[in-house]
């Protein structure tokens, strides 16, 4: 892997592949969490946490029996049992059961002293204060052991995972209602480009609707951030250097769309230049779409440029800023949304170059949609990208091939 120099240039010979890309820049600006804070069970949905979960005691912290029936001594065979009780549920059992006793259990009731296995309901016969069991029962059977769960000292949850609906079952189980998570960091949205217009005004000749930063802001509450929007900065240096300097004022980190290449009205990069060290890292990567794509830093605060193009703009958000943006949230045990398939058609790309074709399941085969940057629709139409090259070059149809959902999370 070649490592750039804080300040490179757009060099066509000297392109980095995708993976080397962030870990050169990743390796330069080292982006991190940006503080704690504490928020309210009822508010961690969706947060990362910040702290191990550990677990304080064993869970279940009794037996419990799995289902409806009668808790018994397997010693005992299948002699008939007399009924000497019941389990309530919250409740401890009101005695210990002894040779040839059962006692009634629900599902999740405590087992009580004595017994060490519970027959189902519809395993017995059940006489007026007793039962006869059809088969002998096995000891440990329809119990779930005191600790199966989790143990006293177990870590369940590490610090950095996202917090959902199974996270916190969890956290309550534990009893932790006050839960420590990573500030949601701040981005700021720059879109960039004389031809851009509001979405609710009617493009002119030569217009097109501002849609890159809705789509943007939709990736980045995706990960855990929260959107500040940034006015539009017209096609000068200047005035591009003044709304990304607006946005360091207001956030943890700028991404901007559109002027990042290499032509006359495209000075993303000259005007990150002036605005302080690292300025930018990366210029430029070795992928199709988004060869253009700036990666940059005003001190630790990331600024990344990517292409104008729509289907440029937001792969390459998800393929290669993404991982940048999540460092700062914290997340270290992303789960992305994908799906392993078989391709239906060939996928093919350019030797040495990484590709992300946009694609369509189509019978639970994946299929290649033709890949033109310029179009919005493209990808709502998808059902996510596959990763071609930069080894593999070519899927054949039948190979199995894997489908990334843009922005999506598991």
């Amino acid at each position: 892997m070649r490592a750039l120099q804080p300040g490179a240039t757009f060099d066509p010979n000297q392109l980095l592949a995708p993976d080397d890309a962030v870990a050169t820049y990743l390796a330069a600006v080292g982006p991190h969490p940006l503080g704690i804070q504490t928020v309210a069970l009822a508010e961690a949905f969706g947060r990362i946490l910040a702290t191990d979960a550990v677990a304080d005691v064993a869970y279940p912290a009794d037996d419990r029996s799995t289902m409806d029936g009668f808790a018994v001594r397997s010693a005992d065979g299948t002699s008939r049992r007399r009924i000497v009780g019941a389990v309530l549920m919250g409740q401890p059992p009101p005695r210990p059961v002894g040779p040839s006793e059962a006692m009634r259990i629900p599902t999740g009731g405590v087992l009580p002293p004595g017994a060490d296995a519970v027959v189902p309901v519809e395993d017995v016969e059940e006489l007026p204060e007793a039962i006869e069991l059809r088969e002998p029962p096995a000891a440990g059977a329809f119990i779930t052991p005191r600790g199966e769960d989790m143990a006293a000292g177990d870590l369940v949850l590490p610090a950095g995972r996202r917090i959902g609906a199974p996270e916190l079952s969890v956290l309550a189980t534990l009893g932790l209602t006050a839960v420590p998570v990573y500030r949601r960091p701040r981005v700021a949205i720059v879109a960039t480009g004389d031809e851009l217009v509001d979405p609710g005004l009617r493009p002119g000749p030569g217009q097109i609707r501002d849609s890159n930063r809705w789509a943007l802001a939709g990736g980045l509450l995706a990960i855990g951030c929260e959107v500040v929007q940034i006015p539009r900065a017209t096609d000068e240096v200047e005035a591009i250097r003044a709304q990304i300097a607006a946005g360091l004022e207001q956030a943890d980190a700028v991404v901007l769309t559109g002027g990042s290449s290499v032509g006359a009205r495209d000075h993303v990069p000259a005007a990150i230049a002036g605005l302080g060290p690292p300025g930018v890292v990366v210029h430029g990567l070795k992928v199709k779409p988004g060869k253009p794509t700036v990666l940059a830093a005003i001190g630790e605060r990331p600024v990344i440029g990517l292409p104008g193009n729509p289907t440029s703009a937001l792969t390459i958000f998800d393929a290669i800023a993404t991982p940048i943006l999540r460092a700062l949230t914290g997340e270290t045990e992303p789960r992305r949304a994908a799906m392993d398939v078989r391709a239906g058609v060939a996928f093919a790309g350019r030797e040495g170059w990484t590709w992300y074709v946009p694609a369509l399941l189509d019978g639970g085969k994946a299929r290649p949609l033709a890949l033109h940057s310029s179009h919005t629709s493209l990808l709502a139409r998808a059902d996510g990208y596959v990763v071609v090259g930069p080894v593999r070059t070519r899927i054949e149809p039948g190979d199995a091939v894997t489908v990334v959902r843009y922005g999506g999370l598991r």
